[in-house]
């Protein structure tokens, strides 16, 4: 595998950002590690970090080097700060950004594949939400979502939440009263997607019963087996933490319907 580190400019931000990205690399040699690449241009995982960290954290608390190389699957990892992958009412546009520039800057850098069959998307607690949100929002463009311990439930209030951080949430999202039923709503955008008559993504989820999201992650669950979206739900014990973040992308790995999944891949 080749790991490229990638600084470059962002038009629709208007500043500079960086972004992690693995790329096959079939290498018979490497010590550890099986390797592979299908000679066409790559199917790819967009790997969505959360709201405390940043492109790197991936690379720095997991082995997904190691777990995409036998896959034959490029994982691409973006810096969007504490956006949830929004366009910020203080100006800011992560959503253009993510769901637009991304996608057109990296495969005008790397051979990534465009087509909707070979692009997949993940993401940890915030970065769940963003995959949720990219999958539900442009399902044209994402075979498949997973979502792990994310932020599914945007548009309930929690009790505990602190009034810094929920000024925090109005200064990306706008007035909270008016989420339920806006496009930052996840529950809202499975029955969108539910009643269309486009493609539907396969969605995974799961979340630690101990983690604070956990209420979250039942009543997204709930709303899209009610309204019919291909779900796989699954819960542990767990918190918020990533021992089960390094475990659970194993499992999303597993789960990721790949076209030409290698023999005796993950």
């Amino acid at each position: 595998m080749a790991l490229i580190h990638c600084d470059f400019f962002s038009d629709v931000l208007g500043l500079s950002c960086a972004m992690d990205v693995i790329l096959p690399q079939a290498a018979a040699g490497q010590i550890g590690m099986a390797s592979a690449a299908s000679g066409r241009r790559h199917p790819t995982l967009w790997l969505l970090h959360g709201l405390s960290d940043d492109h790197t954290i991936w690379q720095r608390r997991t082995s997904i080097e190691r777990y995409a190389a036998p896959l034959s699957l490029a994982v691409v990892m973006p810096a969007v700060g504490r956006s949830f992958y929004t366009d910020t009412t203080f100006g800011y546009r992560y959503w253009t950004f993510v769901s637009q520039e991304l996608p057109a800057l990296a495969r005008s850098f790397f051979p990534l594949s465009a087509a909707r069959d070979d692009n997949f998307v993940a993401g940890l607690s915030m970065g769940g939400y963003g995959a949720f949100r990219l999958a539900l929002r442009c399902p044209q463009q994402y075979a498949a979502a997973a979502s792990l311990s994310g932020a599914l439930d945007m548009a309930t209030r929690p009790d505990e939440t602190d009034d810094a951080f929920l000024a925090e949430l109005e200064r990306v999202f706008g007035p909270l009263a008016d989420l339920p039923g806006s496009d930052h709503d996840l529950l809202h955008l499975a029955e969108v997607v539910a009643r269309s008559r486009g493609p539907r993504p396969a969605l995974y989820a799961w979340c630690g019963t101990e983690d604070f999201l956990y209420g979250q992650n039942l009543r997204f669950r709930d709303r899209a087996r009610a309204v019919g979206l291909d779900l796989t739900f699954e819960e542990g014990p767990g918190t918020h933490e990533w021992g089960y973040w390094d475990r659970q992308i194993q499992r999303v790995l597993e789960w990721l319907p790949l076209k030409d999944r290698p023999a005796g891949g993950a």
